[in-house]
């Protein structure tokens, strides 16, 4: 189908038509540029609508519920979600509008180009019409002077009836008659000239006129649809990449979508309960039943003055007899009441969470212990690493001084010391929390035992019972602590108190000792098996050597202090660092 020879008379409405078409270009780049704007402005609002609902510090307890989880998990989804909004808005703008924009811009200089052709083609068309017409006007005007010419000398020349004048002016006649006859061949002569221009310009003009209709015109015709279907192909590349632009980031939005519904099957209810419970829960027993008050056991008191005592006895009697059982298994955790104690006991509840219920309480330690642990392993990772990098500098001089990390490695020790004596001591409020037997080499246990007066190289375990008890401590032997480990441990005399500030014991229920072969029997349980990946060669009583490749029997684990307590095959035993072996430990059918 050609414009040149179907619209070959329909110059002006293609020329519009074009127009029309560039106009629907700018209205679809205006269209894109709105939805874009409010592809931004729709992924504003859900970001801004997450962020509102982003747990705050005060909130944060809730999150560690599945439904509180599952919202938190969707909202994340959805800022997803929005970002792939944004990524149409951003693709659309950077590709299709950009490219839409250029597009309009050649559309209207090609177009602008080719009327101007068309103009000048049309132009010279009239122009050469015109030049006809004004050939054919001269040739009919010469024609016309040509003819009154020929008609006057005609009648000049048939006239006959002259009169006697006229007769005598004959001669002037004939003259007169030669005149017109002369005019009338000029006219004639003149008009044949503008007959033959007139001829030849309409030979040029329909020449000309049938070059513009079939050669000049429909070639400006042939550029305009070029161009028009140029735009329309362009205009559905645009649709189709628009489309494409959402297709894309439609399998990350059904992505986003499976998140939300991934989140909202995560919800699990009886694990809220559970958490609830975990949360919540106090750790106390509930209350035994209440005593029944008699009143009536003495309802005449004065009859009885040697043997009774006022009313009210019973319950006294009744709640001073379970006082008494607290106190056997306090022990004598009472002895010192002092003022200094209490104050030195109300600072360590600060530390131990004693003023927390016991399963909070618990809960508490567990979270210090492990943070604790978790520092103890870093600093144990970058002390090996320093003992290796000193080890490769004394074989490689070349590659450093190993002597400059000894500070860094003596600093180091002491952050290890600070860490496993603080991991020791809360270790030791969790065992009395859980009312364990505390751990042996404990600063805080020493700090304890010489401040309150108590026996020395004992451990320490913290007593239930009365409110004041909460902070005491009585003592128990440990088989496993020997003379020699609390050497480094030295009391400072003004930890003890003075003998005239002590108040006098309670008469206390002496503490069955435990049988030693009972601790026997399990510090020396064996509790898996190891192997020495490198060689150990033991510095101090405590530790043991070994050979790189031996396999030997794990007593003890790791407590966080990078050691691991091991029996060779010569029944010898001792300590090793953990990061030395590889450890297999039995299950708990194996032991």
């Amino acid at each position: 189908m050609n414009w040149g020879s179907e619209l070959w008379d329909q110059y002006d409405t293609v020329a519009e038509h074009t127009q029309k078409g560039i106009d629907f270009c700018e209205k679809y780049q205006h269209f894109l540029k709105e939805r874009c704007s409010i592809e931004f402005e729709y992924a504003n609002k859900l970001k801004k609508l997450v962020k509102n609902y982003q747990p705050r510090k005060k909130d944060e307890e809730e999150y560690q519920y599945t439904w509180a989880n599952g919202f938190l998990d969707m909202i994340k989804e959805l800022h997803d979600l929005a970002g792939q909004h944004e990524v149409i808005a951003e693709n659309t703008q950077s590709s299709v509008i950009k490219e839409l924009q250029s597009l309009v811009a050649e559309l209207k200089a090609d177009r602008k180009k080719y009327l101007l052709d068309g103009s000048k083609v049309q132009d010279q068309l009239k122009v050469s019409k015109a030049q006809l017409e004004k050939s054919r006007r001269q040739y009919e005007k010469s024609f016309k002077e040509s003819e009154k010419a020929l008609e006057a000398y005609r009648k000049a020349d048939a006239d006959i009836n002259l009169s006697r004048a006229e007769v005598e002016k004959q001669a002037k006649y004939k003259q007169y008659l030669e005149t017109h006859r002369n005019q009338m061949m000029l006219k004639g002569q003149q008009c044949e000239k503008c007959k033959n221009d007139y001829a030849s310009q309409l030979q040029q003009t329909n020449t000309q006129q049938r070059d513009h209709f079939t050669v000049l015109m429909p070639q400006v015709f042939q550029q305009l649809q070029t161009m028009d279907e140029n735009r329309i192909n362009r205009q559905k590349e645009f649709f189709k990449q628009c489309a494409n632009i959402e297709r894309n980031v439609v399998p990350i939005i059904n992505t986003c979508i499976d998140g939300m519904e991934k989140a909202a099957a995560s919800i699990d209810p009886k694990q809220d309960s559970k958490l609830v419970v975990d949360k919540y829960k106090s750790g106390f027993s509930m209350p035994d039943d209440i005593p029944f008050d008699d009143l009536s056991s003495s309802p005449f008191p004065e009859s009885n003055s040697n043997h009774s005592t006022p009313i009210g006895t019973t319950r006294s009697n009744t709640i001073s007899g379970r006082s008494k059982t607290k106190q056997k298994r306090v022990g004598i955790m009472n002895l010192f009441s002092g003022s200094k104690i209490i104050g030195l006991l109300t600072d360590e509840s600060r530390e131990d969470f004693s003023d927390l219920p016991p399963n909070q309480r618990r809960k508490a330690l567990l979270k210090k212990i492990d943070g604790f642990k978790k520092d103890i392993a870093r600093e144990t990772a970058e002390r090996e690493g320093m003992l290796k990098m000193k080890e490769v500098y004394a074989k490689n001089p070349a590659l450093g001084d190993p002597h400059t990390l000894d500070k860094k490695i003596e600093e180091n020790a002491q952050k290890l010391d600070s860490l496993n004596s603080e991991l020791r001591k809360f270790q030791n409020y969790l065992a009395d929390a859980e009312g364990k037997q505390r751990i042996s080499g404990s600063d805080d246990s020493i700090s304890h035992s010489t401040s309150e007066g108590s026996v020395q190289n004992s451990n320490v375990v913290s007593a239930p019972g009365t409110p004041q008890a909460q902070h005491a401590v009585y003592e128990v032997y440990d088989p496993h602590i020997s003379d020699d480990e609390f050497d480094d441990y030295p009391v400072p005399p003004s930890s003890i108190p003075d003998e005239d500030m002590m108040p006098e014991p309670i008469e206390q229920e002496p503490v069955e000792p435990i049988e030693q072969e009972e601790f026997e029997e399990e510090a020396f349980q064996v509790i898996g098996t190891c192997r020495a990946v490198y060689k150990f060669d033991a510095d101090n009583g405590s530790s043991v050597s070994m050979e790189e490749g031996e396999e030997m029997a794990v007593i003890e684990q790791d407590q966080g202090d990078g050691w691991t307590r091991v029996r060779r095959k010569d029944d010898t035993e001792g300590f090793v660092p953990t990061s030395y072996i590889q450890c297999h430990f039995y299950d708990q059918d194996e032991v």
